[in-house]
């Protein structure tokens, strides 16, 4: 089990030269960083893959960011727009030797409407077919994609596991697995530790996060259970912080960052990551 860090927490968009930050992550205990790839054209992931050598880390994930124009049950146009980015950031994470991309990719990050039953599962039978061929475009290059549930507020597709693998089931692909994130399943989730039991063998990947995108571990979300939960599925894949603060303003926003969470970040990254170590190793 790695441990590492999104750079949201300190940065948006991420670009090249914000690989100064690497080593300052590697000071506080990561061993893998997350990159949100925002847009493909934003990194060169040459010397992005270069940086990372130099400070001993590896990129174990690369997060994908979905605003209205990407979407996969939307209009033609966003979904070919959504296509095409996941595709560019596939051939970016081979040259990053990235084996993860993550993140809710089946639709654009806050579409959250009442859906008549007949229409949500006309969008189901797209995102399937959709997500086949991207799952045959990650296959063949030896990626894996995380499928992230999000809360009720952030979309009305996909809120927890068993509606995930459901999709998993429907898609029918080696590549895809599931993405699990400690914030937003406090919400969706009755019992955290069941839900992990429920992912099994599927669960690829982690973002770990206290219930008020605040630093694991300072919150009410029972780790304890999610240890225990890890360890019964021989859980050994990537656990990153995804935190939010105030510093950069349009991950704020967009998260609904409106108050102080914690003192600082570095205390966020630090004292999470250390207490992760902890708590799940």
């Amino acid at each position: 089990m790695r441990f590492g860090i999104n750079t949201f927490l300190f940065v948006s968009p991420f670009t090249t030269k914000n690989v100064n930050l690497f080593k300052t992550f590697k000071s506080w205990g990561s061993e893998t960083i997350e990159i949100p790839i925002e847009d493909p054209s934003h990194i060169d992931p040459v010397k992005v893959k270069a940086a990372l050598d130099k400070e001993g880390l590896v990129c174990g994930s690369a997060c994908g960011c979905f605003g209205p124009d990407r979407d996969l049950r939307g209009t033609a146009e966003q979904q070919k727009n959504s296509m095409k980015y996941l595709k560019a950031l596939i051939d970016q994470m081979v040259v990053l030797d990235c084996p993860t991309l993550a993140g809710p990719i089946y639709s654009a990050v806050g579409r959250a409407e009442p859906v008549p039953a007949k229409e949500y599962r006309q969008q189901w039978k797209t995102v399937v077919k959709n997500i086949k061929e991207i799952c045959k475009y990650a296959e063949d290059r030896n990626k894996q994609i995380c499928v992230e549930p999000l809360n009720r507020y952030e979309t009305d597709f996909i809120n927890t596991i068993d509606q995930l693998l459901e999709l998993i089931s429907d898609v029918g692909s080696p590549a895809l697995k599931v993405h699990y994130d400690t914030y937003h399943m406090n919400i969706e989730e009755k019992f955290q530790p069941q839900a992990i039991e429920k992912a099994g063998k599927l669960l690829g990947h982690i973002h770990a996060c206290g219930c008020d995108r605040g630093t694991p571990g300072n919150d009410h979300i029972d780790w304890k259970g999610i240890a225990k939960a890890l360890k019964k599925i021989k859980y050994n894949g990537d656990v990153v912080i995804e935190s939010f603060t105030q510093d950069v303003k349009v991950i704020a926003k967009a998260a609904s960052i409106w108050r102080k969470m914690e003192p600082n970040r570095q205390d966020i990254a630090i004292k999470g990551l250390k207490f992760l170590k902890k708590a799940l190793k």
